[in-house]
């Protein structure tokens, strides 16, 4: 082990983070995505430290609650504040492991609660306008490609990373169901409506070869260039819709659209859950919150009384 006097602070982002991330790839098994935000959440950690002049070889909790305040300031969503915490409890675990810290700064560490935010959905009526409207142009094979991403938004609740890595073999037409690759390489299988399963096999049998040219590609969604589109594609694309419509949109809003229809359509939480890939279920919970908020707004709305 190295002595805790031996480190100085250029050698925690030179070493220490490469082995912290390379110890919880192999340990946790965390998604490629989840482990560049924890990258990028302990560098700006990190800056911040060396910034204020701060030894992380002292780091007190203070320094950890006034990096929190920080991205309170700069307007860092609730959820983005909820991982970086996450990210730097676990650092500090494994620098104790390591022996470069003697006590744990983060133990006992509270984080903003979540559910101070609630998740955005749109309407069953604003959901139908989305989807009509990128339907509406038939005329463009990208346009028809775009339509049924979002589709499949909908009808499955799919992350945006999960959507872009799809693949052929994936889809299963006939059951009804697509295979999903989630968080942590965790393997689920999510129920799709046969109108999105239909137009699925209509755009493999047709837009999807014109895109590709006779090129070959596993993947379901494709650019010309024969290659996965991305998820910065797929955001500009579904934000640019939003905008044309007067609506927030985000791949984030149709999944949580899906799963607040679902739950007040009277899908119980167990099976919403793992529609969503949610490993633990008070994370899909959230959404009980939602549907209690939007019932209070329809009772006030419509009691004669309220």
């Amino acid at each position: 082990m190295t002595d805790i006097k031996s480190i100085n602070e250029e050698q925690i982002p030179e070493r220490f983070l490469h082995d912290f991330l390379s110890y919880i790839s192999a340990e946790k098994g965390l998604a490629k995505n989840t482990l560049e935000s924890y990258s990028r959440d302990l560098r700006k950690f990190l800056a911040f430290l060396h910034d204020n002049e701060k030894n992380f070889a002292a780091l007190a909790r203070t320094d950890i609650v006034d990096f929190i305040d920080l991205l309170r300031h700069e307007g860092y969503a609730l959820s983005s504040i909820c991982r970086i915490i996450s990210a730097i409890r676990g650092f500090c675990k494994f620098l104790i492991i390591e022996k470069v810290l003697r006590e744990d700064p983060s133990e006992n560490l509270q984080g903003p609660k979540r559910w101070e935010r609630l998740p955005k959905s749109l309407t069953v009526s604003e959901i139908l306008s989305v989807l009509n409207e990128s339907g509406s142009n038939r005329k463009s094979l990208v346009a028809v490609r775009d339509h049924i991403m979002f589709e499949l938004l909908y009808s499955s609740g799919l992350r945006v990373s999960e959507l872009v890595t799809l693949k052929l073999d994936d889809i299963n037409g006939e059951a009804g169901f697509i295979r999903v690759l989630g968080k942590g390489s965790r393997e689920r299988i999510v129920p799709v409506t046969t109108v999105t399963v239909q137009k699925l096999r209509d755009y493999m049998d047709h837009q999807r070869q014109q895109i590709l040219r006779n090129r070959r590609s596993p993947y379901l969604f494709v650019t010309r260039r024969g290659k996965p589109l991305t998820r910065q594609r797929l955001w500009q694309t579904i934000r640019a819709l939003g905008n044309k419509l007067g609506l927030k949109l985000s791949p984030h809003t149709m999944r949580h659209s899906f799963a607040t229809h679902l739950l007040e359509g009277g899908a119980d939480l167990r099976s919403l859950q793992k529609m969503l890939g949610h490993v633990d279920i008070s994370t899909t919970q959230i959404y009980t919150k939602v549907t209690a908020k939007r019932l209070k707004q329809v009772y006030t709305k419509h009691h004669p009384r309220a």
